[in-house]
């Protein structure tokens, strides 16, 4: 119980701090804090979240400097349409030059939905599984082909 009102606290305490302290530095900040909390909760909520296996975060967590980096790696892949490794090869490269720099790299351009996104630090790590993460997978019907315009339904 006390080890759950600590994650709920440390969850509450990043919310509002990204809100106040504002920008993507003071969200990875937060995050990280919460990863040294409880790193194996982290590593399961990022693993939930990007819908990927917990070796592939454990793998990513020892290749990256801070634990919210892995979170980047992830959450670009995602806004970007590109495999982890794409993703983590330009962190390697770029280290210091901050993730705007790898985000544009990486082809995310610079007033775009996106960026601004970014810059505002405008993410969240739920450990529910994301919609966006899953694009290989339909929910609802298909787009068909049909000639089903004007028909009323």
């Amino acid at each position: 119980m006390q080890r759950f009102l600590a994650v709920l606290f440390a969850m509450i305490f990043i919310c509002s701090a990204a809100v106040a302290a504002g920008g993507l530095d003071g969200f990875l900040g937060n995050l990280n804090v919460e990863a040294r909390a409880d790193p194996t909760g982290f590593a399961g909520r990022l693993s939930t979240q990007f819908g990927v296996p917990g070796a592939q975060v454990s793998v990513v967590l020892g290749s990256v400097r801070e634990p919210a980096d892995a979170f980047m790696v992830y959450q670009l892949g995602q806004m970007t349409h590109k495999p982890y490794e794409t993703v983590l090869q330009s962190y390697q490269a770029n280290q210091g030059k901050g993730w705007g720099v790898i985000a544009k790299r990486l082809g995310i351009k610079p007033g775009s939905t996106e960026f601004h996104a970014l810059k505002r630090g405008d993410f969240a790590l739920t450990g529910k599984p994301s919609h966006a993460s899953h694009d290989d997978h339909h929910h609802g019907r298909e787009k068909a082909k049909g000639k089903g315009k004007g028909k009323g339904y």
